[in-house]
């Protein structure tokens, strides 16, 4: 796999963690995309078409132009990797895509939608000028000047992001609560419209993936361990979150992870 990654520049970093492109014909002709807890925009930059599967068997497939949003999902969801051979991508951080959309992240939960329903023509426009491009570097630069004409300095809401910091922290929701001062009720509707998940379930995500990536680091993984070093009660707890974040129980995820695929994808192979 040819693989590209780049950090913008402030202000963008603020709210990007990297700007990714990547080009490859697997074998392999379903990947899952396993839940990350933020947002993604996404360019197929091979064919005005990006196809999704449902996360059961991949049967049932939405179609869409060749660049959606991906909003943050609460399990994982199936793409052919084949078709999406050529693609461009903006992962944004955790609650940092809303400056740059016209649809609060809260709405699009669990769903993609087109760019041009976030941006109008300015979607179709910017895939184009990324197809027109005919480098890598090139094709970074113009996202980094796209995106710096639509952001719009809004900040999050200060309870939003003091739980995003102190989640880092393995920090309760009911202590965040007690800390901004603000109804339970009212915390959880700020948080959810501004990253796209509840603050239980983007807790529950990062935990997953933050145990999935001591795992990976590890030649022999010692998953009581990983379990307590991730705020889990015990292993089987665990074991539930892999099966509902992957469809996978964690050393079988683990065993399908591969290096040619990108970071939080894994290949489903029959």
């Amino acid at each position: 796999m040819q693989y590209h990654a780049y950090t913008p520049s402030p202000p963008l970093s603020h709210f990007i963690e990297r700007f990714w492109a990547c080009s490859d014909v697997p074998a392999h002709a379903r990947e899952r995309i396993l839940p990350s807890g933020t947002i993604e925009l996404v360019v197929n930059l091979q064919d005005d078409e990006i196809r999704i599967g449902d996360s059961l068997a991949g049967e049932r497939v939405a179609r869409y132009s060749g660049a959606v949003v991906s909003g943050a999902y609460e399990r994982f969801f199936v793409i052919d990797p084949q078709q999406h051979a050529s693609i461009l991508g903006v992962h944004f951080r955790p609650g940092g895509a809303a400056p740059f959309l016209t649809i609060p992240p809260g709405e699009i939960t669990g769903r993609h939608v087109t760019l041009d329903e976030c941006w109008g023509r300015g979607g179709r426009e910017l895939r184009e000028r990324l197809c027109a491009a005919p480098t890598v570097r090139e094709r970074f630069a113009i996202l980094e000047q796209v995106l710096l004409q639509r952001l719009l300095l809004r900040p999050l809401h200060p309870s939003v992001a003091t739980a995003l910091h102190a989640f880092r922290e393995a920090t309760t929701v009911k202590e965040v609560v007690r800390e901004v001062g603000l109804s339970h009720r009212r915390f959880a509707q700020l948080f959810t419209s501004a990253v796209g998940l509840t603050p239980k379930l983007f807790q529950r995500v990062t935990r997953f993936q933050h145990a999935r990536g001591l795992a990976r680091a590890s030649a022999a993984p010692d998953w009581p361990a990983i379990a307590l070093a991730c705020g889990y009660f015990d292993q089987a707890h665990l074991h539930r979150d892999f099966l509902a974040f992957s469809g996978f129980a964690p050393a079988a995820c683990l065993r399908r992870h591969s290096e040619r695929v990108l970071p939080n994808h894994i290949p489903q192979v029959a």
